[in-house]
C-alpha cells in the first residue's frame, strides 16, 4: 500500500502553478512520492470520503500555517560552514578573501567535509530549503564529492551536487595556490566517473550531477571546452560556474582572454539550458539579452553579494528580459548563514533599492515573486520540471511555515507576503519525495548538539592549523 500524506486547514496554500492559485482552507494529497490532489479542505475531505482506495495513512492539520512548494537553493559551498565570519568581518572583498580562505581550506578533510555538509543541511531544511545545489570544488586529504553526496542521501535532501575544478594555480596566473589545484585528465576521468556512479537523470530523481569548473581565474579554457562537452554526453548533467560576479573578474577575463565574461563563456560553448552561473552581478542589457536568448540560468546570491560588496544583481531586469533566475545562499563563510526564506526576503529587499542607473522604486519587486524565485524559479534554474509548485503529478515536495506565532502577529491580512516581509520563519513541517524530514520545527533522528559540537571541533582545527586562532 502507498503510503499517503494528507495536509488540512492550511491558512493558504500558495500553489505557485501558471494561474499562481493561492487557496484559502487549502489541502494537499500526497500518494508515494508524488502529489495526488491540491485543493480546498472541504473539497478534498469529500473526494476523499468518495474514494476510500484513497484513504490517507497519515493527516496533518496545518492550519495557522502558508503550505508552499519546497524552496530550491541552486548554489552553495557547504564546506564553508566550517569557516564562517573569517574575512567578511573584516570587509574583505572577493579575491582577498579568497586568497586569504584558500590556505584554511587546504586543511580540509573527508570527515570534515562530511560533517559541515550535515550542518548546512540540517540549516537548509529548517529553512524550507527540499532541493540543493552544492559546488565542491577542491579536493584536499583524500576528500571527494561523495563526502557531500552519503551525507545528503542519509538526510533525506533532493540533492544536485556539482565536480567543482581548479586547474590553473597562481603559477599560471590563476588565483588558487598551487597546492589546490588538479590536473585536467585527472579531473575530467574523475567527472566521468562521477556521473555514471551517481547521476540519475529519471523524472522525481534525488540526485543529479553537474559538472562546475570554478571560476574563469582558476580553470583553463580547455577544461571549460571539454567539461562541457562531456556533460552534454548525458542526459541532464548540467553545467556550473561563477560568471561576472565581481568586477575584478570582468578586469581578469579581459586581460586574459581579451574578452568580457559573457563573451569568454560563449567561446568555450558555455551558454545554453544545462548552464546555469552564479552571481551574474555584472552584465549589461546586450548580456542579458543573450543570456535570455540562449535559454542560460542564473543563480543570484543575494547576501554573499553584499557581505563581499560584489554588487547588486540586476534580477529584475534579467526576469523582465526571460532569463531563468533562482536563488542561492552561496558558500556559509561568504554569507555567514544557509537560510533560504531568509535569502528570499534578502532578493525582494535589495531589489527595491537603486544603484547607478536605477531609482530606488518599492514597487519594483514583489514578495510573491521572491517567492517564486525561491520555489518555481530554482526549479527552473536547475532544468526541473518535476518540482517547484504543488500540482498533481510533481513530487511532493512542500514546507509549511507557521504565520500564527510572534512574528507574523498582525500580518494576516496578507500572510503570504508576510512570510517575506516579517522576520524569516522557520519551517515547522517540510517533506521531501513524500517522506517528512521536519516535522514540529524539528529535524526528526538527528541530534543537533552532539553534531554541532564535532563540527566546531573539526572547524578550530583547520583554524590553529592556519594559524588563525
Amino acid at each position: 500500500m502507498s503510503e499517503r500524506l494528507y495536509l488540512r486547514h492550511a491558512e493558504v496554500l500558495v500553489t505557485v502553478d501558471d494561474e499562481r492559485r493561492e487557496i484559502r482552507d487549502g489541502a494537499l494529497l500526497t500518494e508515494a512520492n508524488r502529489i495526488l490532489l491540491v485543493g480546498g479542505t472541504q473539497a478534498l475531505d469529500v473526494w476523499i470520503a468518495q474514494h476510500p482506495d484513497k484513504t490517507p495513512t497519515r493527516t496533518i492539520d496545518v492550519s495557522g500555517c502558508i503550505v508552499t512548494p519546497g524552496l530550491v537553493n541552486c548554489h552553495h559551498h557547504m564546506y564553508q560552514t566550517l569557516t564562517r565570519s573569517i574575512g567578511t568581518g573584516k570587509g574583505l572583498a572577493l579575491f582577498d578573501w579568497l586568497k586569504m580562505l584558500y590556505r584554511v581550506w587546504a586543511g580540509l578533510t573527508p570527515e570534515a567535509v562530511q560533517v559541515s555538509t550535515r550542518i548546512a543541511l540540517a540549516e537548509l531544511l529548517l529553512s524550507g530549503a527540499t532541493t540543493v545545489s552544492d559546488h565542491l570544488y577542491l579536493y584536499p586529504n583524500g576528500c571527494r564529492l561523495e563526502d557531500t553526496i552519503e551525507a545528503a542521501q542519509d538526510m533525506g535532501v533532493r540533492f544536485h551536487p556539482t565536480r567543482g575544478s581548479m586547474s590553473v594555480g597562481e603559477s599560471k596566473g590563476g588565483l588558487p595556490p598551487d597546492s589546490l589545484v588538479e590536473k585536467e585528465a585527472d579531473i575530467l576521468a574523475e567527472s566521468q566517473r562521477l556521473i555514471e556512479t551517481w547521476h540519475d537523470p529519471q523524472p522525481y530523481s534525488m540526485l543529479r550531477l553537474g559538472l562546475a569548473p570554478c571560476s574563469p581565474f582558476s580553470v583553463s579554457a580547455d577544461l571549460m571546452r571539454e567539461s562541457a562537452r562531456l556533460a552534454r554526453n548525458y542526459r541532464h548533467v548540467g553545467l556550473h560556474t561563477h560568471l561576472a560576479e565581481v568586477l575584478d573578474e570582468d578586469r581578469y577575463c579581459l586581460e586574459k582572454f581579451g574578452k568580457r565574461p559573457i563573451d569568454y563563456a560563449e567561446s568555450v560553448e558555455w551558454l545554453g539550458p544545462d548552464v546555469w552561473f552564479a552571481h551574474m552581478v555584472h552584465p549589461n542589457q546586450t548580456e542579458i539579452d543573450r543570456l535570455a536568448h540562449s535559454c542560460s540560468g542564473v543563480c543570484h546570491c543575494p547576501n554573499s553579494n553584499m557581505i563581499l560588496a560584489s554588487g547588486i544583481a540586476p534580477v529584475r531586469a534579467m526576469l523582465d528580459a526571460g532569463v531563468r533566475v533562482g536563488l542561492g545562499v552561496d558558500g556559509s563563510a561568504s554569507n555567514d548563514g544557509n537560510h533560504m526564506l531568509g535569502e528570499a526576503r534578502q532578493a525582494m529587499l535589495l531589489q527595491r533599492v537603486g544603484w547607478p542607473g536605477f531609482e530606488s522604486d518599492a514597487a519594483r519587486f514583489s514578495a510573491r515573486e521572491a517567492l517564486t524565485l525561491a520555489t518555481r524559479g530554482g526549479a527552473s534554474t536547475l532544468g526541473r520540471d518535476d518540482i517547484g509548485s504543488l500540482e498533481p503529478g510533481k513530487a511532493a515536495d512542500f514546507v509549511a511555515f507557521r504565520v500564527d506565532d510572534l512574528s507574523h502577529a498582525g500580518g494576516l491580512g496578507d500572510p503570504v507576503a508576510a512570510l517575506l516581509t516579517c522576520a524569516p520563519a522557520t519551517a515547522w513541517l517540510s517533506v521531501i519525495n513524500g517522506r517528512i524530514v521536519v516535522e514540529q520545527g524539528r529535524l526528526p533522528g538527528i541530534d543537533l548538539g552532539p553534531l554541532i559540537e564535532r563540527h566546531n571541533r573539526l572547524s578550530r582545527t583547520l583554524l590553529v592549523k592556519a594559524g588563525f586562532a
